[in-house]
């Protein structure tokens, strides 16, 4: 890639995917309240493959803290059981038929604290990957000056351009951090 623009545009690409990462996680971490997004993506140990727990059932939260899970097939609701018991969610279900309850406790303070952490941590790792997408980007717009394809200007330019996209995917790493901790410490 010589093209300052296309290097730009791949870096754009490639921290949008960081800040989706980071939703896609922090929806697995558990506030106070019931959603599917907390269990969906738990993996069982269904006939000998690893299979996401959405793809074994209907995932539906009635009420703000229960979650149920309507298992389409009987011989998975053991394997379920299993799943959510090993998970660090801390829920304990309860099994009728092919519908499985799963109610959620309210989150005692410490717990409250640790999961803020672990949405802090989450968030940096975040950071940390954007910031290594801008260091790449960074090399290879040196590259390309280096091989005489852009001038010395235009890369100052890209670059300037290169650590504005850093900075707007920072913030929307940060904003999606302070949101899930406000909904953390919401009590």
């Amino acid at each position: 890639m010589t093209d300052p623009e296309e290097i730009l545009l791949s870096a754009d690409e490639k921290m949008d995917g960081a800040v989706k990462a980071l939703k896609r996680d922090l929806n697995g971490v558990r506030t106070g309240r019931a959603h599917p997004s907390l269990i969906e993506m738990l993996d069982v140990e269904y006939y000998g493959a690893t299979t996401p727990l959405k793809q074994l059932g209907t995932i539906n939260a009635p009420e703000p803290r229960l979650l149920t899970i309507q298992v389409w097939d009987r011989g998975a609701v053991r394997a379920i059981e299993k799943a959510i018991q090993a998970s660090d969610l801390g829920l304990n279900p309860a099994i009728d038929g092919q519908l499985i309850r799963l109610p959620i406790p309210p989150l005692t303070e410490q717990r409250r604290k640790e999961m803020v952490k672990q949405v802090h941590h989450k968030a940096e790792e975040a950071r940390v990957a954007v910031r290594n997408v801008r260091r790449h980007g960074h090399d290879d717009l040196r590259r390309a000056e280096k091989d005489g394809h852009v001038s010395q200007d235009d890369i100052k330019r890209h670059e300037e351009q290169l650590q504005k996209l850093t900075d707007q995917h920072i913030a929307l790493i940060d904003a999606e951090s302070k949101k899930k901790e406000a909904e953390l410490l919401e009590v």
